[in-house]
């Protein structure tokens, strides 16, 4: 009897160990690989700014996000650079803007205003000055059309703006163009603020876009 149970014990344990082993070598094996494409599903893209698609050298990659109901500012990155953001603590309610040099991609000036309790009038004293020929990105954060007046709206709209006429109280504009460029961007994006729609209390969702811009030729 004691040999016969010291037979099954070990008969149990070489069961154990071996499933134990099996367990071991399967999981661990499962583990990798799925640790593997985890992070291959949520790598960062190699592109400029994280974009989809990569940009050719006579182009800028350029990303502009809007800003997240009156929660989260707005971005702006051009050729990998970060231009405006919270993290850069230059970015405000309203309208965001920077001017930027569309030959070498060098900032000439950024800036942000309140639309919603500032004065149109420093928005436009920032943008007036500004040559014709420099490419400006925009976005918005919380309200950017109260205190809109008509004169900068047609600044805008001379930019190639298809929005800026029509911006109401929150919605929210990302948009790309040219000082006087006086033709429509391709590069612009627009959502009402409505509160059948809205993705926030009182605010329409994110707006983002991406892509490449050319350079401009000396």
């Amino acid at each position: 009897m004691r040999l016969s149970g010291v037979f099954r014990f070990a008969v149990i344990l070489l069961t154990v160990g071996v499933t134990w082993h099996f367990a071991r070598t399967y999981l661990l094996r499962s583990w990798r690989t799925n640790s593997f494409r985890n992070i291959a599903g949520t790598k960062p893209s190699k592109n400029k700014c994280g974009n989809a698609k990569p940009c050719s050298k006579d182009h800028f990659a350029f990303k502009i996000v809007s800003g997240a109901a009156s929660v989260v500012g707005p971005s702006m990155c051009l050729d990998d650079k970060l231009i405006m953001s919270n993290i850069k603590n230059n970015i405000g309610r309203g309208i965001n803007i920077a001017f930027i040099n569309g030959t070498n991609g060098e900032v000439l000036k950024t800036g942000f205003f309140d639309m919603y309790a500032g004065d149109v009038a420093e928005l436009l004293e920032f943008v007036k000055p500004v040559q014709v020929g420099y490419m400006a990105m925009i976005a918005t954060y919380d309200d950017p059309a109260t205190k809109l007046n008509d004169e900068a709206r047609k600044y805008f709209t001379d930019m190639g703006s298809a929005y800026a006429n029509k911006l109401n109280f929150r919605d929210n504009w990302v948009f790309l163009g040219v000082v006087g460029m006086q033709i429509k961007s391709p590069f612009e994006k627009h959502i009402k603020n409505d509160g059948e729609t809205n993705k926030y209390d009182g605010w329409p969702e994110v707006l983002e876009m991406e892509g490449c811009v050319p350079r401009k030729r000396e």
